[in-house]
């Protein structure tokens, strides 16, 4: 049974070559394949921003992805702040919107 102590919320900020590359897109089929809950979108300033929530093994290994994203994508840092879990997502989207 799934408990909230098995669970977590994150927040990951991704720097490089992350933007034209379909980052959001390969990370919203990541994220729903793992099972997590949350959303990514793209940042002004050049960064892929995303909020992951579900179990803590499936964020670490979405944690892990993001250090290398998709083909054309060329990531040079990864900021992560861990969080409790809240649920508030009922999936995983792409946001437009800042």
């Amino acid at each position: 049974m799934e408990t909230v102590e098995n669970k977590a919320r994150v927040v990951v900020k991704i720097s490089g070559r992350v933007q034209g590359v379909y980052f959001r897109k390969y990370t919203e089929l990541e994220a729903q394949q793992l099972g997590l809950t949350g959303w990514v979108r793209n940042l002004p300033d050049g960064r892929v921003e995303a909020v992951f929530e579900g179990r803590k093994e499936s964020i670490q290994k979405m944690i892990e992805w993001c250090h290398k994203g998709p083909p054309a994508a060329r990531v040079q840092d990864v900021s992560v702040s861990w969080e409790p879990f809240r649920g508030d997502f009922f999936d995983f989207r792409t946001v437009h919107s800042f």
